[in-house]
């Protein structure tokens, strides 16, 4: 296993451990596991998904892969929000497929799981402490270390704790194009969660502070689902256009609008533009990213 050995016993009756073909491996026992022990193990296929796929399976239309792949290419620092399970890994990898192959891209996770097919990727894992508790190299310090490294972006494979405010501050001075994953149900609820995690660090920083260092720090909000039909699809991309007061403010670009469930269970829908000008468009188009302005219509769904 990749990961640092541990003794799994009744003071320690869990161990999560990578496997060398990347799979994520968690083991737990009595007493914590009640019915005897239990192991897990989340394989990942060895070619990951692209945008083709998604179509493929609905999980996203051609008009608004179009756009995902237009924020990439233009550098605009997004934020991918779901539940467990949604896709937010799956989504992170197939957007990152359009980076520029010139960029030096610095990953970073809890457990290696990105798949980025550039030459010039540095890959930093944490690491848990030891049996004395001891040695534990957490996301925060990998975000921090990884500011000394010269990256044209930085990609935070989830964020959870107070590395958030280290990798605001990273999309706020010079590393564009950085994204990173939050677990949230809504978009609404990514920000909040964000909120959360930079008062872990304590201290008296304001809240309109922090609101405006995600405010002009996150560009693109893109929410995933799982919905009860087991699909995950995309359920829309919010720009964040600034703050009111001291509310940060968001529009929603795309949308995925239910129209109820077929006989057999699926979840039916649309995926639909808003009509709403985006701030972001002449900046996607200055950035030669090939996007038709039409994208932006509203669709007749909507109407």
């Amino acid at each position: 296993m990749s990961s640092v050995w541990r003794r799994i016993d009744e003071s320690q009756p869990w161990v999560d451990a990578r496997l060398a073909d990347g799979s994520r491996v968690n083991a737990i026992i009595r007493p914590c596991a009640v019915d005897g022990p239990a192991l897990s193990i989340r394989k990942f296929s060895r070619s990951p998904l692209t945008f083709a796929r998604l179509i493929e399976h609905g999980s996203i239309t051609e008009k608004a892969a179009s756009l995902l792949q237009a924020l990439v290419e233009a550098r605009l620092n997004v934020l991918i929000s779901g539940g467990t399970g949604s896709g937010k890994t799956t989504m992170l990898n197939a957007m990152s497929s359009f980076i520029d192959p010139n960029h030096r891209i610095v990953t970073i996770e809890d457990a290696a799981e990105l798949q980025l097919q550039q030459d010039h990727v540095v890959r930093l894992e944490t690491r848990p402490p030891n049996s004395e508790g001891k040695g534990a190299i957490t996301q925060r310090d990998l975000v921090r270390n990884a500011l000394r490294m010269r990256p044209d972006r930085i990609i935070v494979g989830e964020v959870r704790g107070t590395e958030c405010f280290d990798m605001l501050q990273a999309m706020n001075t010079g590393h564009d194009g950085s994204m990173t994953t939050v677990h949230a149900n809504t978009a609404r609820d990514a920000l909040g969660r964000l909120e959360q995690m930079v008062t872990m660090l304590g201290g008296d920083l304001p809240l309109r502070t922090i609101r405006a260092q995600i405010a002009a720090g996150i560009n693109i909000v893109v929410q995933l689902s799982r919905l009860s039909d087991g699909r995950r699809r995309v359920m829309s991309i919010s720009e964040i256009t600034g703050m009111e007061n001291d509310i940060v403010t968001m529009q929603d670009i795309f949308v995925f609008k239910r129209r109820g469930k077929s006989e057999s269970g699926e979840v039916l829908g649309d995926f639909v533009m808003t009509g709403i000008r985006s701030r972001i468009a002449d900046q996607l188009i200055a950035a030669g990213a090939g996007l038709d302005p039409k994208i932006f219509q509203r669709d007749e769904v909507l109407s």
